[in-house]
């Protein structure tokens, strides 16, 4: 196998941070890259001493320059509370990244992969949302600047392969959890389990009937790595998420059923623009890459309750 040079922007990321670890297991040199405005040190900590790995302190709203085979651009904070926090550099991030990246690419003749978003579709219209779906967004809401952002980041990645040649991919994540998620990240997942393992009333917004699809983090590291290898001609957009729907009130039951938790559950009014249904259509990912989840939501959750007992 061919060791490879791979530069990951947001690397210290939860999703960076198992993507660095597993392309370092396959041989690979890996550059991780990241600003730590929502990445962690301890996400990356025990990847230090190995030769192999370079950490890298830079955000990617400014240019950079490096050698590298492939680039995951992985860089933007990725929780309502982060990216809302100051919507003006999550657009810049989105944007002002895509365009050093793909600069970089085009320079280097390297291939990149853009980390998108299932919120490219915002609150779907169609169910289950396939890649051919257009989006149903709110251009001036509260998740615009994400939203936006990395639809504007698609049309970046489009455009250079077009008018550049350069070798895109372009993935859409759905719902992801597993090890490493911020505890203060206000994901549904890690707001459930921390609030579980402390035996605090766990709360849920509306009626708890908005669904979602849970995927666990390894399964979509998996698919990473497939798109990236995947034939040049095919650059996606492709969906990854686990199609196993479930309704947020189940996923409140499920985790205070496996952490054995006192917990009551309460109820809230919906936040604004927030998605009554995401479901991702993935038969694109099966039929290009041979991809779909492995792992079901009762392993997944068992091992990230595990590691939030651990940092708790």
């Amino acid at each position: 196998m061919t060791h490879k040079k791979i530069l990951i922007t947001g690397g210290a990321g939860f999703v960076g941070s198992h993507l660095c670890e597993r392309l370092l297991n396959e041989g690979n040199e890996v550059y991780c890259l990241d600003n730590f405005f929502t990445g962690q040190k301890q996400n990356i900590v025990h990847l230090l001493d190995n030769p192999y790995f370079e950490l890298i302190r830079h955000d990617v709203t400014a240019p950079y320059f490096i050698e590298a085979d492939e680039i995951y651009n992985l860089a933007c904070p990725a929780s309502p509370i982060h990216y809302q926090h100051n919507p003006i550099k999550t657009v810049k991030t989105s944007v002002m990244g895509a365009i050093n990246m793909l600069g970089l690419a085009k320079r280097i003749n390297a291939k990149i992969l853009q980390a998108s978003t299932s919120e490219v579709y915002g609150d779907p219209l169609v169910h289950p949302q396939p890649e051919t779906y257009w989006g149903h967004v709110n251009p001036i809401g509260e998740r615009s600047c994400y939203d936006e952002g990395k639809r504007c980041a698609e049309t970046l990645f489009i455009d250079y392969h077009k008018q550049n040649n350069v070798k895109i991919k372009i993935i859409r994540i759905f719902n992801t959890y597993g090890p490493r998620m911020d505890p203060n990240d206000g994901r549904v997942v890690s707001n459930f389990i921390v609030q579980a393992l402390q035996n605090q009333d766990i709360t849920i917004y509306g009626e708890g009937k908005q669904t979602r699809s849970f995927q666990y983090v390894d399964d979509l590291v998996e698919g990473m790595i497939k798109m990236m290898a995947s034939p040049d001609q095919f650059i996606g957009p492709v969906n990854m998420g686990n199609p196993n729907e479930f309704t947020i009130l189940e996923l409140a039951q499920k985790v205070i059923e496996l952490t054995g938790s006192k917990s009551k559950i309460i109820y809230q009014p919906l936040p604004s623009d927030d998605p009554m249904m995401r479901q991702p259509d993935i038969s694109l990912a099966k039929k290009e890459l041979n991809w779909s989840p492995k792992i079901e939501l009762n392993e997944g959750l068992i091992k990230t309750i595990d590691f939030f007992k651990s940092i708790i």
